[in-house]
């Protein structure tokens, strides 16, 4: 039975791969609207896909918690989920998701994958207001999706290793479905200037910084050349026997030894009123390292045995650490 996480992650795949579909049909009026808000959507279920993670698959990390009023007038000290109008808990947003993964486990997010995904939120919750027709629209949206499905191919790579190489993630360019020497002048309404100038406003921001493995929006240059039939650089995918083995694949250990010192330390600090990242904390880390209960160390290189290395901790590990602090 596949994990909590692991269900969610494929929901936002499959959220992810609709967007392009939809957006690369060759006749579609609707095409920047509904990439926006089903990519928005991906980016959301990955979102609670790490969170998930995170927690041991603990579904009430997902809950927004509520301090209900008591028949006193007062406040109930205990918090509770926030019931939506179907009487189901009612789930945290993707900006709450996102602030539970950097803040409350120390998470880094690069900023550029946070500016993105707002540009596009607000895409899609203006979309209603949208002149379809607009290319300077269209060209807005094709820029921060094709920024977005990089910087989602980043992120789910290095979160949940390599889970994509399967699928082609890419837009389609302008030029194969747009006439642009034919384009009509659009007076833009209200709602629609508001939008481009706040996307304007975000690009801004980035012209002068050095560019990472994360972006805000991509420039798609597209130029056609002849070329001969047998320039192409050939591409083979093997399935050699012989090639080298892992017995523990990347998903068992992203699924069973989610964090890593970072989160580690941030949980430790949000758990004891008397931790500090000091000599008593790195001698029992480094104690328990040996304990596959508790850890994993991942080589750098896996070819290589004497590459760099990287320890992951399983949430069972706070069970240890209790035995020598004080919990909040």
């Amino acid at each position: 039975m596949k994990s909590r996480y692991k269900l969610m992650l494929e929901k936002s795949i499959s959220a992810m791969l609709s967007a392009i579909e939809i957006y690369n049909k060759p006749d579609f009026k609707y095409r920047e609207e509904t990439f926006s808000v089903l990519c928005i959507n991906s980016w959301e279920l990955l979102l609670k896909a790490k969170v998930l993670n995170l927690s041991s698959n603990k579904l009430s990390s997902l809950y927004v918690k509520e301090h209900k009023t008591l028949k006193s007038g007062k406040k109930a000290q205990r918090s509770t989920p926030k019931k939506n109008r179907s009487g189901n808990p009612m789930s945290v947003s993707l900006q709450q998701a996102y602030k539970i993964i950097t803040e409350e486990y120390g998470v880094k997010i690069d900023k550029a994958i946070n500016d993105n995904i707002l540009t596009l939120t607000e895409i899609r919750d203006n979309s209603i207001h949208f002149v379809n027709d607009d290319l300077l629209l269209s060209l807005k949206v094709q820029q921060l999706g094709s920024a977005s499905i990089q910087n989602y191919l980043h992120l789910v790579s290095l979160w949940f290793g390599d889970m994509l190489s399967n699928y082609n993630f890419y837009l389609m360019p302008l030029s194969f479905f747009r006439a642009f020497d034919k384009a009509p002048g659009i007076i833009l309404n209200a709602n629609e200037k508001n939008v481009l100038n706040y996307i304007k406003d975000i690009e801004e921001k980035y012209d002068n910084v050095d560019v990472g493995d994360y972006n805000l929006s991509l420039n798609i240059d597209l130029n056609f050349q002849k070329v001969k039939s047998d320039s192409s650089v050939p591409v083979q995918y093997s399935n050699d026997e012989n090639a080298l083995k892992v017995i523990l694949t990347e998903e068992d250990i992203i699924g069973r030894y989610p964090w890593d010192y970072d989160v580690l330390s941030k949980r430790l600090s949000k758990r004891y009123i008397d931790f500090k990242m000091n000599d008593k904390y790195h001698g029992l880390r480094k104690s328990f390292e040996g304990d596959k209960r508790f850890t994993h160390i991942r080589l750098m290189n896996p070819r290589n045995p004497n590459s760099g290395q990287k320890v992951f901790y399983n949430a069972n590990i706070l069970k240890e650490f209790d035995k020598h602090y004080n919990k909040r």
